[in-house]
């Protein structure tokens, strides 16, 4: 086996944690990935990783030979490519929101096929949090803060928790002046995020907090839309979900003066010292259309 690609193949099992999500993000077989650690600690004749039951952990020589391997394989590839005027070619692996990924990740991804045509994209849209490394993912699409700070993050937009309710509903039952004023009405509750029924308000240390007995709970963004347009209660979701109904009249936007302070949209990548250029290019690519074409609703 070539030496660089053994190299490579050793910090994706360091990054990964483990012998199968190594294998996964290389999309190579397990036993390749085993054996390819097993000669190269034959070679050095020393353990590299110690095995537990969940994760590998690298030994002290082997984090120390992962830093030093890092460094190499990226010194390797700008001497190749010629750093900057690197080309921009293979398989780019994406994550973002359902909602989010088709009304504005999709068309950023076709116009980077276009402007690249040696690219390959893979699109995978899902609400649940991936870990880039365990799935394999070069990219993701995050909304709210990031808990993993190990992650490199460029803002992109931001977008709103806003409140909703159909003009039918509101002729029948009124409209609603404060947060407070919901305890009195049907409410539409999501249940994919939390299973608290309340709503939050205003600044994180200085809003309020309304506690609801919702009439309907729906594990759907667009269920919760349908049964609000239908008059079935006040619904509560992210601003982009529900531009369009806003703009068409379907939904009218309420409490706005008590909304919680915006959530930002981030793209974000693992953190390296030398991001791949297809990597780079899209976040630039992305970066400036999401500019042109401003989240916030």
């Amino acid at each position: 086996m070539d030496r660089l690609d053994e190299l490579t193949i050793f910090v994706a099992i360091v990054e990964a944690g483990s012998l199968v999500g190594a294998a996964r993000r290389l999309r190579r077989s397990p036993p390749a990935i085993t054996r390819a650690l097993s000669s190269l600690e034959d070679r050095i004749g020393l353990r590299l990783v110690d095995r537990t039951t969940r994760r590998l952990a690298p030994t002290e020589a082997g984090s120390e030979l992962a830093e030093r391997a890092r460094s190499w394989l990226a010194d390797y590839e700008e001497m190749l490519v010629g750093g900057s005027q690197a080309p921009i070619r293979g398989v780019l692996r994406i994550t973002a929101p359902v909602q989010f990924g088709r009304r504005h990740v999709a068309p950023i991804v076709s116009a980077f096929l276009n402007q690249y045509p040696d690219i390959r994209v893979e699109l995978s849209l899902n609400d649940r949090h991936v870990d880039l490394i365990e799935e394999g993912l070069d990219l993701a699409v995050r909304i709210g803060p990031l808990a993993d700070s190990s992650l490199i993050a460029r803002q992109v937009g931001s977008v709103r928790r806003v409140v909703v309710a159909s003009p039918a509903y509101l002729a029948g039952r009124g409209v609603p002046r404060t947060p407070a004023d919901l305890a009195a009405h049907d409410t539409i509750f999501g249940m994919a995020r939390s299973p608290a029924r309340e709503w939050r308000f205003g600044p994180p240390r200085r809003g309020s907090v309304v506690r609801l007995s919702p009439r309907l709970l729906v594990d759907d963004v667009e269920a919760q839309l349908q049964a609000a347009q239908a008059g079935r209660g006040i619904a509560r979701v992210l601003s982009y979900q529900v531009s369009d109904e806003l703009a068409a009249g379907s939904l009218v936007r309420l409490l706005q003066d008590f909304e919680p302070e915006a959530l930002p949209v981030q793209l974000v990548t693992l953190s390296r010292s030398h991001m791949a250029p297809k990597v780079r290019a899209f976040l630039d690519s992305a970066a400036k259309i999401f500019h042109d074409v401003d989240v916030i609703q």
